[in-house]
């Protein structure tokens, strides 16, 4: 089978971003990475965008806007996929099966959202859609207190975790620091992440607004192809793996990922890899308490002993398996639909060598791993440079 490979990108600012429409987010990702790729808008053979939307914005059938940004896409097939907050994995996977089953030969693949058009409370609902509504709808604090409910949990088995989680964020603001595209750029520190303030209240249970990502604008778009570009470091996948999970927390454990812990194992498995082999890790940092869970899910610590991993220094940007050091979702910012897309950017510029002041020396194989819900949705992708 023909292996993809990465060979174009490109990433708007993450933000709030009023004076940009849908339209203009497309076109100010998409550009640029069809520059990089060396192609033009008609050598692209399928379309696949991701985007949560769910009432963010009234405009739905959002693959056929492909066109209206950008008329050289008025005959290009184009579709629209989602799949909540792994939507951008999502429609990286559609294209991804589209070129290996040799249908087409090129994928632009675009991952956008506008959230800042509601009102705070108005924007919790929403992504409470992402929850099994039957038993979880109405939750306080929106789907903050989702992951509340996971802290809580957590917390009672195994003890009052409050320090890694501050760890966990200050960690990602100090990288975030680095990263053009991101949303917030302020290494706030440890001590304001760990303590309760007016700038830093409490959204739900135990976590402060120090441990939720940001509500974020913005887009991401790669271009996908069965060759590498000449001239260029070839960035190819090697492996993919995408397991689901019980959608109600209900129905599992809420202090293990344990889709994820599978995702990861079988994809490190099929790339013939140990996790010790990786430089980097990009992962789905929507909550600290997330990483810290992801820690475990990724075989970085047992069940219960994530915090040592982040208090030992394990993650950090100079640390033995640096973990977000585009900041994350957390400093990054988390525009559902462009989420996925954009750590795949994130780590195509780490193989690339390009990552700028975020660069990880040395990095030739490094991992995503995109989640939608709360581990429901587990994506991991494998990529190296070649």
């Amino acid at each position: 089978m023909s292996i993809p490979h990465i060979i174009g990108w490109g990433h708007t600012p993450f933000g709030k971003l009023d004076q940009s429409d849908l339209e203009q987010l497309f076109r100010d990702a998409v550009n640029p990475a069809l520059e990089r790729a060396g192609i033009e808008a008609t050598d692209i053979d399928g379309i696949f965008v991701g985007t949560f939307n769910g009432g963010f914005v009234p405009q739905d059938f959002s693959a056929s806007l492909a066109a209206v940004a950008m008329p050289e896409f008025r005959h290009t097939p184009a579709v629209r996929v989602e799949n909540a907050c792994a939507t951008g994995s999502a429609a990286i996977w559609t294209a991804l099966d589209a070129l290996q089953s040799g249908r087409i030969r090129r994928a632009l693949v675009v991952g956008f959202e506008k959230m800042n058009t509601l009102p705070g409370a108005q924007i919790g609902d929403v992504l409470l859609k992402c929850s099994y509504v039957k038993e979880e709808a109405g939750k306080p604090g929106g789907f903050a207190g989702i992951f509340a409910d996971i802290a809580s949990n957590y917390f009672e088995r195994f003890g009052d975790q409050s320090d890694a989680l501050a760890a966990i964020a200050a960690k990602n603001h100090r990288n975030g620091v680095d990263n053009p595209y991101a949303h917030m750029r302020r290494d706030v520190g440890f001590e304001f992440c760990r303590h309760v303030s007016d700038k830093n209240p409490i959204v739900a249970g135990a976590l402060k607004r120090s441990d939720c990502s940001l509500v974020s604008d913005g887009a991401a778009a790669l271009v996908l192809s069965l060759e590498p570009r000449p001239g260029h470091t070839a960035i190819r996948w090697r492996s993919r793996m995408q397991v689901n999970e019980f959608l109600p927390l209900s129905r599992r454990d809420p202090t293990r990922f344990e889709g994820a812990s599978m995702a990861w194992a079988r994809g490190l498995r099929e790339a013939n890899l140990s996790l010790g082999y990786l430089h980097l890790v990009e992962t789905h940092d929507c909550f600290t308490i997330a990483e810290l869970l992801e820690y475990e899910a990724m075989g970085l610590a047992a069940h219960g002993q994530g915090a040592r991993v982040i208090l030992d220094g394990v993650t950090a940007k100079d640390g033995k398996l640096p973990v977000n050091p585009s900041g994350g979702l957390k400093s990054r910012g988390h525009p559902i639909g462009a989420t996925g897309v954009s750590q795949h950017v994130m780590l195509a510029m780490q193989l690339a060598g390009e990552a700028g002041a975020m660069q990880i020396p040395g990095a030739g194989v490094g991992a995503v791993f995109n989640m939608g819900g709360a581990a429901v949705a587990n994506y991991l992708s494998i990529l190296e440079a070649a």
